[in-house]
């Protein structure tokens, strides 16, 4: 296992798929297949009040119509799983994510934080970190254990974070935009919500680590996010799979496309009638594998597969094209 490429898609099932997120299921299966490797399915769940079943069974629909499967994950319509490294749902996780915030905490490296969002906006030298996210200022950091301790024994809601030690810099090479530098004043990060939940950051590393993930395919919105995962996986002394940031997908507009556009969900392009080699077709003509837009399957285009001829600045989905 340790020569195969390993790769994965992790979607949340909070709505509909579209077509940005099928781009980027669509490069990673490409990628896993033109190396010989194994693709993982993960379901992230972690917050279950902003899921439903269907969108669930939706995704697994979506991603085989198109023809893009999976060496590991859930099985469409039946209730088991195949691979080793189950349970490949989040939200089923949380034993997992328990043990890691430990190994965090024997370090030193969490403290509990009593602040609202609301505090936060309010502090004075809280400026923007990650894709506008207020930054922590360090407020909890500072308070005593004297302090800590009253504070829990009066049955105040805590969160916990990563205590952020920065180096002079922190780097990771992204195979689609090369080498990133911290360029932000990165703030201290949530690891587990005030109401149990485990936050985005600690859940996606233990998974990736305990998956054997060796290559990561996402949208380029977190390059910048992809950050505090690099701190954790130092901190847990762990090597760094490799990353792959896709361009992200643009309305004519300039407006990126999301779960509540549903003209452009995959759902939806199906009761049209669209066909998935049309889809696919366009894809490979965004990648720069295609002079025009032409129906192709799956399959056929996994010899086409190269990452150098993508626009770093994103693409634009014309309706037209379709």
């Amino acid at each position: 296992m340790a020569d195969m490429m390993r790769g994965r898609f992790a979607p949340t099932p909070s709505g509909e798929m579209h077509l940005g997120n099928a781009w980027a299921a669509f490069l990673a299966w490409l990628q896993v297949r033109r190396a010989g490797g194994s693709l993982v399915l993960r379901i992230e769940d972690l917050d279950l009040g902003r899921t439903r079943p269907e969108f669930y069974r939706g995704i697994m629909e979506d991603l085989l119509w198109l023809g893009l499967d999976w060496d590991e994950g859930p099985l469409s319509g039946e209730p088991g799983v195949k691979g080793n490294f189950g349970p490949y749902r989040q939200s089923r996780r949380d034993e997992l994510y328990a043990a890691v915030l430990t190994e965090l905490q024997a370090q030193g490296l969490v403290y509990p934080c009593f602040c609202s969002r609301a505090d936060i906006r309010a502090a004075s030298q809280a400026p923007h970190g990650v894709e506008g996210v207020w930054r922590y200022p360090g407020t909890c950091r500072r308070l005593s254990e004297a302090e800590v301790r009253a504070r829990i024994g009066r049955g105040e809601k805590f969160s916990s974070r990563f205590f952020w030690q920065l180096r002079p810099e922190l780097t990771y090479t992204d195979l689609v935009y090369g080498l990133r530098r911290l360029d932000f004043a990165a703030g201290d990060f949530i690891l587990r919500r005030s109401d149990g939940i485990y936050a985005y950051p600690l859940a996606v590393v233990a998974d990736d680590i305990a998956m054997h993930i060796t290559h990561i395919v996402r949208g380029a919105d977190l390059l910048e996010a992809t950050f505090q995962q690099v701190a954790l996986y130092e901190a847990l002394d762990r090597p760094l799979p490799r990353f792959v940031h896709v361009p992200m997908v643009y309305t004519p507009d300039g407006k990126r496309l999301a779960k509540s556009q549903g003209s452009v969900s995959l759902k939806s392009l199906r009761a049209r009638g669209v066909r998935p080699e049309a889809i696919l077709g366009l894809f490979a003509f965004w990648a720069g594998w295609l002079p025009r837009p032409e129906p192709a399957a799956a399959r056929d285009l996994v010899g086409l597969f190269k990452l150098s001829t993508l626009l770093k600045a994103g693409v634009i989905c014309n309706p037209e094209d379709l």
